[in-house]
């Protein structure tokens, strides 16, 4: 039974079997990328709503993603494109035309520099977790950059080491959830794994990249100021030794999907998280506010 290799999960799947993100399928020669250029997701973004603050500010990326993903967060903003009944939907039909729309990376490439009138600067892998198709973003991301354009990742930052081998020489900014800096709430809440994501953002920052950073706050979850601290403070010690300045964005959160028990995070608790990172972070950003 073959395993696959892309994150935590490690899922050994039967052939057919499709895993736990819904994008990965065993056959009988291993997992193959079943979500491969099937796109659910297509626009022309500014470059702030990634968000990246401090990557060509000003700027637009085209914008796409596919579904599947490797988390189980029960706050996801498009929960229809990652694990919801609508993406196993899209995993398990085999028409999957009907709901998603096949584009090869040398389209994909071509359609973002025929943006380039409007500003366009190159293509950002988001919407759905990225990674758990990380072949299609690779290639995609070899013929955008091709054309002399640039190449975002918007991600959970959940990948082995082989999968940042393969992505990091073609990847230029990213933006990387870390979702909180307790392990309670990555093993529990939404079965994750935080060291992962830490090491993600260390070594994306050492390889070069443009990182930014986002934490949604959620009350009663992850919104102490002891929490804020040592995530901040661990950023800036990523940094320093990266030679850089980690922007981080504290966003606020608002019930969604199966997370509705609670009310939106109080704007003021934002506000004090930010003064509290910026103890430690030249650049904080107060989101959702």
């Amino acid at each position: 039974m073959p395993e696959c290799k892309v994150c935590f999960h490690h899922c050994r799947l039967n052939e057919g079997q499709l895993g736990l993100c819904l994008a990965r399928r065993g056959t009988d020669t291993g997992v193959v990328c079943d979500n491969y250029g099937k796109l659910t997701a297509l626009a022309l973004d500014p470059i702030e709503k990634k968000p990246l603050y401090h990557f060509h500010p000003g700027s637009f990326i085209l914008s796409v993603g596919s579904y599947g993903c490797n988390l189980r967060c029960p706050f996801c903003q498009n929960s229809d494109i990652s694990y919801s009944d609508t993406s196993r939907m899209m995993a398990e039909d085999e028409e999957s035309s009907r709901h998603t729309r096949y584009m090869a990376p040398d389209e994909l490439a071509l359609l973002a520099l025929q943006e380039k009138t409007r500003g366009n600067i190159g293509v950002a892998f988001t919407y759905n977790e990225p990674l758990v198709g990380y072949e299609y973003v690779r290639d995609a991301a070899r013929e955008v950059k091709g054309k002399g354009m640039h190449t975002v990742l918007v991600t959970n930052g959940t990948a082995t080491r082989e999968v940042e081998d393969e992505l990091l020489p073609v990847i230029d900014a990213m933006n990387v959830d870390l979702k909180a800096f307790n392990d309670d709430f990555y093993d529990n809440l939404i079965h994750g794994s935080r060291q992962m994501t830490m090491d993600f953002i260390a070594r994306a920052a050492e390889y070069g990249c443009h990182v930014e950073a986002t934490c949604l706050i959620i009350p009663g979850e992850n919104d102490s100021p002891q929490e804020m601290e040592s995530l901040a403070s661990w950023l800036k010690e990523v940094g320093a030794k990266c030679g850089t300045d980690i922007p981080l964005h504290i966003t606020r959160f608002f019930p969604r999907f199966n997370m509705t028990d609670r009310a939106p995070t109080d704007v003021g608790l934002i506000y004090d998280l930010c003064e509290v990172a910026h103890r430690h972070l030249k650049y904080v950003h107060a989101g959702n506010v």
